[in-house]
């Protein structure tokens, strides 16, 4: 019972916080506005009391998060919440779940405390407080889910109150980009709910510690096979969009530039790991050693990486660069799951670091993203022109941005090195068991892993010392490289030789995380192995016996990729930057042939698809009127038909009583006839008694009335109804 209600706490209090927060930092009629009533001070009073709140809602939670901890049993919690949302839902508390709602607490935490002074001249501080911790209780609730249809539910909320981060800016950017990040999640959320219960259709099940087994079976009767793959591929389309994963990451350039830092350090850090989370839920549980699955994995796992260490390379604005270098790292974070599920029962190295590649980079891009919110604080530019050699005299910032730099290029004595070695060392054990071709084309990716990491150390390189290197550009030169169409720089309106600083808080935000990076780049070789049996809830992977994370062969792979990184850094200052005036600036040469969207989507959602879908409608209301008219004429036709047979019946009945009749009237004139020559004839011309007279003139006057009965229609019927009354008679007595 206390468990139930921990894991209760843990998912609403966010949601209540959210909503007392934002009512305790609302005003009808704020400061600044025409016809408010508040002074300046008074508005101060309320928004700092608002902050202190939100902070303390956090705290709050951690202390949830702590107790749950504690008193939490060795198989942790779990929870039934029957009669919501159809299905009910299941909450799960324990191992990796733990890990991570952690991690995000954490994330949750720093970028409140550096959220108070990047907000400080910002306008709508009030919603983004409110979808901050909206997001919160969403995001633990994917992460806590006991089930996929649980884990969908809280996906949805996550991205629906997330989506508000994206667009708080309001300018026509911000709005296309979060039209594009509402798009994908929507769409990717549909597309995974059919998943969801077509794997609940074959399975009779969607809890995660049952679709193993279940999963398990069908694999091994053999059947349904494809069924199960087109399952799980509706599944991978929804946690992937929201993962960034290509080619449904269109939504990550875009989103990341426009954004507020610390919601960019969260959406890179955190929402991006929820779909990761549903990626390893696939891989680990439902396909777990399929082949073909992780094949399938390990190619978008690898366009992955390597279109976004592309894209960064390429990028010269410093978020934009940011967000490419999260779908990068999503890539490699793709191929560790990809050869966790082709390596089967071996996959303890890939699997440990496929779940600290992610911690790791959560932690990563919560530092980066925050000191590039430090940089647009003071300048509101974001383009390296711009900011060149602005942290050259602020040493914590350029350091805390060495930090996270340094341990997302996998430099040894940082986390990232020791997750990139557990991976590269999972290919390549797999490699040395496959021969021929098979061996050659793993061979490929290891190099492709490689050359990735190189370009993250040339593009992390290009960041740092453009903004804490290099010299800045003097106003004559920044209106000089404007005036040759290679940045939108404009004038400088902050000193670039004084030294500035960030606050107290933002300054614990920052250095936090970047002790923790610091910190598990020397502990986690030690305790590996103890970390990859707590992870096994997730990876099914045997405890790691022993490893070398140091060996001469592990820093050789390193070396490899800091040659390579050396190289494309050369590369940058040589091709991608440009003489104006004396000094080389950034040149902005994107590249336009890697924008899915506006090359892509935008062409065949917005104009093929709308044209296919009128011309079928134009087709179909073409096809339904030949058919109506075709209707029509056929109904005509019998309608025609029907009214001709019927004259056609009723003449000839007419014709066969007036025949009848002709016939009667024929009998009986004859009948007359013969009577009067017979019998009256010589009576009435040679004695004329009165008697005779009499009767003459009687059977004259029957004659005259015969005649007149002959010449209607009921005499012709009469006639007919005799007739077929005659023949009635015939057949039954016959």
């Amino acid at each position: 019972m206390e468990g139930n209600i921990l894991l209760i706490n843990l998912i609403l209090w966010p949601f209540a916080a959210a909503v007392i927060c934002y009512l305790s930092g609302w005003k009808k009629v704020p400061y600044g506005t025409e016809g408010s009533t508040e002074t300046e001070g008074e508005a101060l009073k309320r928004k700092n009391f608002r902050n202190i709140l939100v902070i303390a809602s956090i705290a709050l939670e951690i202390m949830l998060y702590v107790f749950a901890i504690i008193s939490s049993e060795k198989n942790g919690y779990t929870l039934h919440i029957d009669k919501i949302c159809g299905l009910g839902l299941n909450l799960y508390f324990g191992g990796f779940r733990t890990v991570y709602a952690g991690v995000a607490l954490l994330m949750w935490s720093m970028t409140a405390l550096f959220s108070r002074e990047y907000f400080t001249h910002y306008r709508n501080r009030n919603r983004y407080y409110f979808f901050f911790l909206m997001t919160l209780g969403a995001t633990l609730g994917v992460f806590m889910s006991g089930d996929l249809y649980t884990a969908f539910v809280f996906f949805e909320i996550m991205s629906f109150t997330s989506y508000t981060w994206v667009a708080h800016d309001e300018k026509p950017g911000a709005m296309k980009a979060a039209g594009t990040y509402l798009a994908v999640a929507v769409i990717g959320g549909l597309v995974m709910l059919m998943g969801i219960m077509m794997l609940y259709f074959k399975l009779g099940t969607v809890m995660i510690n049952e679709i193993c087994a279940a999963a398990t079976t069908v694999f091994e009767k053999g059947e349904d096979t494809g069924y199960m793959f087109a399952a799980g591929i509706c599944i991978l389309f929804g946690f992937g969009a929201k993962a960034g994963m290509f080619p449904l990451h269109i939504w990550l350039p875009k989103a990341h530039p426009v954004a507020p830092a610390p919601a960019s350090a969260l959406l890179s850090g955190i929402l991006t790991k929820s779909g990761i989370y549903g990626v390893l839920i696939l891989c680990f549980e439902i396909f777990r050693g399929n082949e073909s699955w992780g094949i399938l994995i390990l190619v978008l796992g690898v366009i992955t990486m390597f279109t976004g260490a592309v894209l960064a390379v390429f990028s010269v604005d410093l978020k934009r660069t940011l967000a490419c270098s999260s779908m990068s790292q999503i890539g490699f974070i793709l191929t560790g799951c990809a050869v966790s599920v082709l390596l089967k029962e071996e996959a303890s190295l890939s699997g440990a670091g496929t779940v600290l590649y992610m911690v790791n980079h959560s932690l990563f891009k919560l530092v980066l993203f925050m000191c590039a919110g430090a940089v647009y604080m003071k300048l509101h530019k974001l383009d390296l022109n711009d900011i060149r050699g602005f942290g050259r005299k602020n040493n914590f910032l350029k350091v805390m941005f060495a930090i996270g730099a340094l341990g997302i290029m996998g430099v040894p004595l940082f986390s990232g090195y020791i997750s990139k070695t557990l991976i590269h060392e999972g290919i390549v054990e797999y490699a040395h068991e496959l021969t021929g071709g098979a061996h050659t084309a793993i061979k490929a990716v290891e190099y492709l892993f490689l050359l990735s990491g190189g370009m993250t150390i040339g593009y992390m390189l290009k960041l740092f010392i453009a903004v804490f290197v290099e010299k800045p550009n003097t106003n004559s030169e920044s209106k000089s490289a404007k005036k040759h169409g290679h940045t939108d720089t404009g004038e400088h309106h902050v000193d670039f030789n004084k030294k500035w600083n960030v606050s107290l808080l933002s300054k614990i935000a920052l250095a936090i995380p970047a002790a923790v990076i610091v910190v598990c780049g020397v502990i986690t070789p030690i305790y590996i192995d103890h970390l990859s049996v707590y992870m096994s809830d997730i990876t099914h992977s045997p405890e790691i016996e022993h490893l070398e994370i140091f060996s001469l062969e592990n820093l050789k792979g390193f070396a490899i990729s800091l040659t390579i990184g050396l190289l494309v850094y050369l590369f940058i200052r040589k091709c991608l930057m440009k003489e104006v005036d004396g000094r080389r600036v950034y040149v902005d040469r994107w590249p336009k042939a890697l924008d899915l969207e506006e090359l892509i989507y935008r062409p065949v959602l917005l104009k093929a698809l709308p044209g296919l879908f009128a011309g079928i409608f134009r087709c179909l209301i073409r096809l339904t009127e030949i058919l109506w008219k075709g209707m029509l004429t056929l109904f005509a036709g019998i309608f025609k038909g029907l009214i001709r047979l019927t004259e056609i019946l009723w003449n000839g009945m007419l014709t066969l009583g007036k025949g009848i009749g002709y016939a009667a009237s024929f009998f009986g004139e004859a009948v007359i006839y013969s009577v009067k020559k017979l019998f009256f004839k010589d009576l009435v011309e040679n004695r004329r008694s009165p008697m005779m007279e009499k009767l003459y003139a009687k059977f004259d006057a029957g004659d005259r009335t015969l005649r007149l009965i002959e010449s209607t229609i009921s005499y012709s019927i009469i006639w007919l109804l005799l007739g077929l009354i005659g023949t009635i008679l015939f057949l039954i007595l016959y």
